[in-house]
């Protein structure tokens, strides 16, 4: 088991060389804009998950998912050499989600800022249903009686 700083480095190297790689060596068609968000190495240093994001559409996500699994044994084989680590770790692709999921808290907030100030705006010219004060009060004259 690697200690948790050793396994910080390695994460940081993964993904500087393989955006690197991403940048420069991969000459796929398929691969859009990808911005490789994260790296997350296993305890053990034997697996490594990049999260990237891709600007564009779904077609767009799809192929650069394609090239990006195509290329992976090109771009295992350069973090094994520039790491220089006995066994280099396997590569898993994921797609980041980050941009959609903050993208719908986006659109929630202002959901909830629009109906909030709907209700401001109701409470302002809101009258009471009753008297303004619905609790009993002992009366002066209550007092005399007893």
């Amino acid at each position: 088991m690697a200690d948790s700083g050793r396994a910080r480095k390695l994460q940081e190297r993964v993904q500087q060389v393989v955006a690197q790689m991403i940048d420069t060596r991969v000459k796929d068609p398929r691969l859009g804009f990808v911005t490789v968000t994260d790296v997350r190495v296993t305890g053990d240093l034997q697996h490594a998950d990049v999260f990237y994001t891709v600007l564009g559409d779904e077609d767009a996500r799809l192929g650069s998912a394609k090239a990006l699994e195509s290329a992976k044994g090109l771009i295992r084989s350069e973090v094994g050499k520039q790491t220089g680590i006995r066994l280099t770790p396997t590569l898993a692709f994921h797609l980041d989600a980050v941009p959609e999921t903050a993208a719908h808290l986006e659109e929630a907030l202002s959901e909830a800022a629009r109906r909030d100030a709907e209700v401001a705006r109701l409470a302002a010219g809101a009258a009471y249903a009753g008297e303004e004060d619905p609790y009993r009060r002992p009366d002066e004259d209550d007092d005399a009686a007893v």
